[in-house]
């Protein structure tokens, strides 16, 4: 239990860096020996430490950095690796991200990050369809 809440604590850390725009905070919670590699939703796969931390400077210093929130994160350890799958909140959209860390130097690093958009559920999608059947096959 204490190992998992440390890794929801290097989760939350990532999200804080990323809502603040703190460029030094998430190079620091990049490993630094571990390969590591990174998709953003639309992107084609970054990998290494330069190509994705690169990319974050490029998102946390644009002219319109995403204010973002993390939800319903949940940890999942496997020895000195873990992952953390959660919903990532935008004023626009929701994603899903899963999160892996290596246990580094004593500290929980992130190795890789990867989010994409979320299906809605058949619920609220039936919600958004008319009334007047115009919309479906015969």
């Amino acid at each position: 239990m204490l190992e998992q809440r440390a890794v929801l604590a290097a989760n939350q850390a990532f999200y804080d860096a990323f809502a603040a725009r703190d460029v030094a905070a998430m190079e620091a919670l990049w490993a630094r020996r571990a390969p590591v590699t990174c998709v953003h939703p639309g992107w084609q796969p970054l990998r290494g430490r330069d190509a994705v931390l690169a990319s974050w400077r490029g998102i946390l210093q644009g002219p319109n950095p995403p204010d973002i929130r993390c939800d319903d994160a949940t940890a999942h350890l496997l020895g000195d690796a873990a992952y953390v799958i959660c919903t990532e909140r935008l004023p626009d959209v929701e994603l899903i991200a899963t999160n892996v860390f290596v246990r580094e130097a004593g500290a929980w690093r992130l190795v890789q990050h990867h989010a994409s958009s979320v299906a809605r559920a058949a619920a609220e999608a039936e919600t958004d369809v008319d009334d007047d059947d115009s919309g479906l096959l015969h």
